[in-house]
């Protein structure tokens, strides 16, 4: 059956003019901005909590931040506890409903966040005291109602299942559980198994445990004195207790001995996730802290970095190659990463790790470090008109055990570091030798390049278990095209019956972040369609193909198909569309066996009249269709799109799917919608007049 899905999202593209300089030449860097950052009052009230005061009456303002320096936490087989009770949070007071308590915060323009490391609050001065007020109502007497937690419950669930899709957001899991190991706080990952073992009493639980004055600190940066905020953080924590809060004796995790590759597979991406990651220990107070910046910059912290130049700019590989750094009291990882064609993957891991290895073994270009002192120098200083970060400064310093004057200093010390010293760091903190290299992608496609990279490659599911090397691939099978299709128009009602439909009626509910929607989706012979989507009974969405022309609108915005669009939809002979795949225009090739969820499917390939391609999954045993997947390009970014078909019920003489599940996948993350009909009907419901 020809599907119709919706694309859940709409992207821009931005478009910018640059003026006309000479790029081939770094710019010279300039002097190192002078930095004025006052030192910070700094008292202590009797519950234990640190009070830090940076006065600053520019402006008619003042943000406060609390933080609670609980560091990380091991979760275990509760993994998501702290991030569901930091929602609660804002889901009421025992004073305030929810609606009340934003109202309030909304009334006075004010800014107020809560979650399970703190909260902050930022308003004009006028208004502070009371925001600041709402905001510690907020953190200390949190209602905790039963229906919000059942909804923050079910929002993580349906969160939880769109990374299942989602190759970008399953790397996003795997790379810290491979490199920390699933048991350490840093590796744990939430699953649906984990969130729905919560229960309101864990939650009550984990505040009285991690919510406390013990290891806070409460900072206030703008207009407002040291006498006043004291006053202030007297009367909203002065008679707060707590349980006292320690840190978490943590192991370090032990990078592999020798360079690796683990590969998870995702049998329907079509880029491949890559990240050579690695574990370091970089205190902020270290003297390699601030070369390591630097070297990191130089490699991978922009589009003039060596990364994206060559992996980007050379080779066409990847929209972006960036690679970042962590530091700070505990363990973190350096980290390179990019997304690539699954065909390129073996490709880009080389590249990545020669560009590493130049690093440590090669010496930069005194413009390179020129260039990257030079940003630094200009993003630090506008970055300190954000009060935010100027709290965090404060509260860092103590915290990290930094000498008074580190942030004033800071630029200083970025401007100090030497040819030599970026060659030591990189030497020292970005491994060649004994890193890891983590691959998601299709595995079928980009295991035999790697492998002919001569590292030992591991196999592991989207959960970071060990898994075996073909357990997911593609396997050889004997199956013609011909048989698979034949199978399928069989098994939902032969080719008789199938000639015979000449419409269909859907209607249902399309599930999306959280809302239900009402669905309705027209289908005439040979291509006509619609897809209307509509809440309270209102449209806000409607796709419209009339066999010659078609337009979709949303929010009453109606824009026309484009001419590819149109062409493929022309090209369709019927509402079923294998019945036609004889007839010499479409391509099709059998891609072996594999696994989608718990059924072995054959996977063909099928190349489309338009030229696009399409890749279809077939169950073994019911010959139904389960799965498609395509790709396409979209103002310059890549879009893939899977649809999943479950619950087929006879309709007359043919079995239709009752469940559509589509994920979008983009760079930028993934989106994901389920349409579950309640009612079908063929030859009936449907004219022509329905697609003008």
């Amino acid at each position: 059956m020809k599907k119709i899905v919706l694309i859940a999202a709409a992207f821009m593209a931005a478009h910018f003019s640059f003026a006309q300089i000479d790029r081939s030449k770094p710019p010279k860097a300039g002097a190192a901005p002078v930095i004025t950052i006052a030192d910070p009052v700094i008292f202590k009230l009797a519950n234990g909590m640190t009070v830090l005061v940076v006065e600053n009456h520019k402006l008619p303002s003042v943000r406060a931040a609390l933080r609670i320096d609980a560091g990380p936490v091991t979760e275990g087989s509760k993994a998501g506890l702290l991030s569901i009770m930091g929602g609660m949070l804002s889901e009421g007071t025992i004073k305030k409903t929810k609606a009340q308590f934003d109202e309030a915060v909304d009334l006075i323009g004010a800014d107020v966040s809560l979650s399970a490391g703190g909260g902050s609050v930022s308003a004009l001065t006028r208004y502070f005291d009371q925001a600041f007020l709402l905001m510690a109502e907020g953190l200390r007497y949190p209602s905790f109602p039963q229906e919000s937690f059942d909804k923050l419950i079910s929002q993580e669930i349906t969160g939880l299942k769109t990374i299942e899709k989602s190759a970008s957001r399953i790397s996003g899991r795997v790379v810290d559980a491979l490199a920390f190991g699933v048991h350490h706080p840093q590796g744990e990952f939430e699953t649906e198994a984990s969130v729905k073992s919560l229960t309101l009493d864990d939650i009550k639980a984990a505040y009285k445990k991690y919510i406390t004055p013990a290891r806070t600190y409460l900072t206030f940066v703008g207009d407002i004195s040291p006498a006043a905020a004291r006053a202030l953080a007297e009367k909203a924590f002065g008679d707060w207790k707590g349980y006292p809060l320690k840190l978490e004796t943590l192991q370090n995790a032990q990078n592999p001995g020798k360079t690796e590759i683990n590969v998870v597979d995702v049998p329907n991406a079509v880029q491949a996730e890559i990240t050579i990651v690695n574990l370091v220990n970089i205190p902020m107070s270290s003297p390699d802290y601030f070369p390591v910046l630097l070297a990191n910059k130089i490699l991978g912290g922009g589009a003039d970095a060596r990364l994206f130049m060559n992996l980007r700019e050379k080779h066409g590989f990847t929209y972006g190659a960036y690679s970042n750094i962590g530091s700070g009291r505990f363990q973190s990882t350096f980290a390179a990463s990019a997304s690539v064609r699954n065909e390129k993957a073996d490709s880009a891991v080389r590249e990545f790790l020669y560009e590493i290895n130049q690093m440590r073994t090669g010496q930069v270009s005194p413009d390179e470090l020129a260039n990257a002192k030079s940003q630094y120098n200009g993003s630090f200083a506008l970055g300190m008109e954000n009060t935010a970060r100027i709290a965090d400064f404060a509260s860092n310093i103590l915290i990290n055990g930094l000498p008074a004057n580190f942030y004033r200093t800071y630029l200083q010390k970025i401007n100090a570091v030497t040819v030599a010293d970026i060659q030591r760091v990189a030497k020292k903190y970005f491994n060649y030798d004994n890193t890891r290299v983590v691959v998601v992608g299709k595995q079928s496609q980009i295991v035999p390049g790697l492998k002919a990279l001569g590292y030992p490659v591991k196999f592991y599911d989207k959960y970071a278990a060990p898994v075996e090397e073909n357990a997911n691939a593609a396997a050889k099978t004997t199956i013609t095209p011909a048989q698979i299709v034949d199978s399928y128009i069989k098994a939902i009602g032969g080719r008789e019956a199938l000639a015979k439909v000449n419409s269909v009626l859907s209607t249902g509910k399309m599930e999306i972040m959280g809302q239900s929607l009402d669905a309705t989706m027209r289908q005439m012979a040979p291509n006509k369609e619609l897809l209307e989507i509509s809440m309270a009974g209102q449209a806000v969405m409607k796709m419209v193909y009339d066999g010659t022309t078609g337009y979709q609108m949303q929010m009453g915005q109606k824009q026309d198909m484009d001419s590819a669009d149109l062409n493929k939809r022309k090209a369709v002979k019927g509402l079923f569309e294998q019945l036609y795949y004889n007839d010499g225009r479409y391509k099709l090739e059998v891609k072996g066996m594999e696994k989608s969820g718990n059924a072995n499917v054959y996977v063909l390939a099928v190349t489309l009249p338009s030229g696009d391609t399409r890749t279809e999954y077939y169950d073994v045993t019911s010959g139904l269709l389960v799965k498609t997947a395509e790709a396409k390009e979209t103002e310059g970014m890549q879009i893939t799109q899977t649809t999943e078909f479950a619950d087929y019920k006879k309709v007359g003489d043919v079995s239709l799917p009752y469940k559509l599940s589509t994920s979008v996948s983009t760079p930028m993350g993934a989106q994901e919608f389920v349409i579950v009909l309640n009612t079908v009907k063929v030859n009936e419901g449907v004219t022509a007049a329905d697609f003008k």
